[in-house]
């Protein structure tokens, strides 16, 4: 398997150990804890059950198994329903602790079978912590769990995990037999797949008329990539269609597994139910899977490296998943600003819309034209302002004391017409963020359930406010200025209203800083409205006045529209997909990954504490293989504890070791 982590990163220091490597996943795991992938985005629905499974796997398997080295050999029988997995639990036992049943799914409760003195392994949370315990003797009808000794009731009804201690196993080694991988049930699917994610060792049982089932090679492909330990058990081969077992090899071989070892039932498995004797298979039917499995028990040395290989295989394959989970998450950061980008792009445009309407004079015709020309009336004001500002002063206050009530009006139609600009805009931008966003996976997704395609109806209320503040902001800038010229001061505490209109009336033709005496549109309007203000002010605070209100109108605009925004952007900042902690977990996996390769390279050969020596009983049926037929199944059966690698062959194998200390105790006695 290549490394997964080519990107070189700091090393931890030199012997980096467990513990080490224990720091570096628990970062790992609260990092991807915290990873989010809430947008459909390509791909990300393979990548949230891949994060699901990465996240169990850590919690029930490697976390737990590195704070735990000594903890006996988890083996976890799976397969598809019928497959025969309780009645082969059964088999090797001895005794029905795991009830077999007509009715599909049988097995609804996962069984953990553990030597006596193993019992603290897993009544704690050292393995699966997320499941319930429940102790109890044996198997109960239909398959249910025996009345029980112990353990936690409140799981009744719910996934719990049957504790159940038999001396017929060596200790060091434990059975779990999972729940059909194919079932029914999508609880027991799910629970399945992670028990399997759980095992040191998982021993798949299939049958002749099933082994090329997809659903099963899925899994047995995903233990393949993570370098998981697999032993496959082909069950219910008829006389003489040897061939099954051949292509079941090969197929092994073509899906990465061909470290995997295949056991074949004897030939009492092939007679069916007829052959079982009180629920069970006869024991030369079980004697080679009997005799390898006693072999890991009572060997520590084979129990740490099929251990380690699973520990190791399932780092590994933790740091690709990693790795490809944070370049997921990049998607949904780049998905993010997508949306974002639409949203604010548009409403700018829409901005820039109002912005363009206000400043071309648009406004200055019409309704506002109208009340403006009312408001002004003749040409003989205008004649009086251009005889001399003392006169003009003078001719201002006489036409503010006699026509106070025209300026309001000219207000609100310039107030009506500013709205329809401001509404129009913003409908227009939630139409094509609306449209944007529909036409975008991760967009449409977030839409549903969402009134988002119009404006709200309470944005015309909005609009108004804002509105009305902008006026008074005009008539504050005015008194303002009024304020600060004493020749002034009397002109203003008369004309407020028409000085501010008149201002406003410049605000909507100025252009690049230019006033309406540069552009002259609709009419005259705005130079007549210069001409008031620069009798009054003087040319140069004009400009700075104009500016002013230009700047308060653009700001109150674009508070509204940023609202319209907000409603889409909001979606976004309820799910946090701005940052979704792709680069945390990132790092995190690069320092797993070196830390993982450190703590291999200083790793020495286990000894004989590092993993609980045998003792305890032998699997029903070990040691009892029958002469074989052919040599090459004579050289199999000569060293059946050999497991996985196991060089212990070269000192006569774990059977040869053990029948020699079983006549040494027979010589003694």
């Amino acid at each position: 398997m290549t490394d997964p982590d080519p990107t070189p990163d700091p090393a931890p220091r030199e012997g980096a150990t467990a513990r080490e490597l224990v720091d570096a996943l628990e970062v790992l795991r609260a990092r991807l804890g915290a990873l989010r992938l809430p947008l459909e985005t390509p791909g990300v629905a393979a990548a949230r059950t891949d994060l699901h499974q990465a996240v169990d796997q850590l919690d029930d398997y490697l976390l737990p198994r590195l704070r735990a080295e000594r903890a006996p050999l988890l083996v976890v029988v799976g397969g598809s329903t019928g497959a025969g997995k309780s009645t082969l639990v059964n088999s090797l036992l001895g005794e029905p602790v795991s009830a077999p049943g007509v009715l599909r799914p049988t097995t609804r409760a996962p069984v953990l079978v553990h030597h006596p003195l193993d019992a603290r392994w897993f009544t704690t949370d050292r393995v699966l912590p997320g499941l319930a315990r429940v102790t109890s003797s044996g198997a109960g009808p239909r398959g249910e769990a025996a009345p029980a000794e112990g353990g936690d009731r409140s799981a009744e009804g719910a996934a719990a995990l049957r504790l159940v201690a038999s001396d017929a196993l060596p200790q060091g080694l434990a059975l779990l037999d999972a729940p059909d991988i194919d079932s029914v049930e999508v609880a027991n699917r799910e629970l399945s797949a992670q028990l399997l994610g759980a095992a040191d060792l998982w021993l798949f049982v299939t049958t002749a008329a099933r082994y090329a089932d997809a659903v099963p090679w899925d899994l047995l492909g995903q233990a393949a990539r993570r370098r998981a330990q697999v032993a496959i058990v082909l069950d219910r081969v008829d006389p003489g269609a040897e061939v099954v077992a051949d292509d079941l090899r090969r197929m092994v071989a073509e899906h990465g597994l061909e470290g995997a070892r295949v056991f074949v039932l004897g030939e009492a498995a092939e007679q069916g139910p007829d052959a079982l004797v009180d629920g069970l298979l006869p024991e030369a039917a079980v004697a080679e899977v009997a005799t390898w499995l006693s072999g890991l028990g009572g060997d520590p040395e084979a129990r740490a490296r099929v251990i380690a290989a699973t520990r190791d295989g399932v780092v590994d394959d933790l740091v690709r998943r990693a790795v490809a989970l944070a370049e997921t998450a990049d998607g949904q950061e780049v998905a993010d600003a997508r949306l974002r980008d639409a949203a604010r792009r548009y409403h700018a445009e829409a901005l820039a819309q109002v912005e363009a309407a206000t400043s071309d004079g648009a406004l200055l015709r019409g309704e506002v034209l109208a009340r403006w020309q009312d408001f002004v009336g003749t040409g003989e004001f205008f004649r009086a302002v251009e005889a001399g500002v003392g006169r003009a002063r003078d001719a201002l206050v006489r036409f503010f004391r006699g026509r106070p009530k025209e300026g309001p009006q000219v207000e609100q139609a310039i107030a009506t017409g500013l709205e329809s600009v401001i509404l129009d805009a913003a409908e227009q931008a939630a139409e094509r963020t609306y449209t944007a966003w529909r036409g975008d996976a991760a967009g449409a997704a977030l839409l549903d359930g969402l009134d988002l395609a119009r404006v709200p109806a309470a944005l015309r209320t909005e609009v108004a406010v804002q509105i009305r503040g902008w006026q008074e902001d005009v008539l504050e800038l005015v008194r303002e200025q009024g304020e600060s010229r004493r020749g002034t001061a009397r002109a203003v505490s008369f004309g407020v209203n028409a000085l501010g209109v008149s201002l406003m009336v410049i605000v909507f033709a100025s252009t690049a800083g230019l006033t309406g005496a540069e552009i002259g549109i609709a009419g005259g309007t705005a130079v007549v409205a210069q001409k008031l203000l620069e009798a009054v002010f003087g040319d140069e605070a004009v400009r700075r006045l104009a500016a002013q209100a230009k700047e308060r109108l653009q700001a109150r605009v674009e508070a509204v529209l940023r609202g319209q925004a907000a409603r889409y952007t909001a979606q976004l900042d309820a799910l946090g997909t701005q940052e979704t902690g792709a680069a945390g977990v990132r790092d995190a996996a690069h320092r797993v990954a070196a830390t993982a390769r450190t703590e291999r390279a200083a790793r020495t050969v286990p000894d004989e504490g590092a993993t609980r020596p045998w003792s305890g009983g032998l699997l029903r049926g070990a040691g009892t293989l029958r002469p074989p037929e052919a040599p090459d199944r004579a050289a199999e059966a000569d060293d059946a504890g050999e497991a996985l690698g196991d060089d212990s062959g070269r000192r006569g194998g774990w059977w040869s070791r053990w029948r020699a200390r079983d006549r040494r105790e027979e010589g003694d006695a």
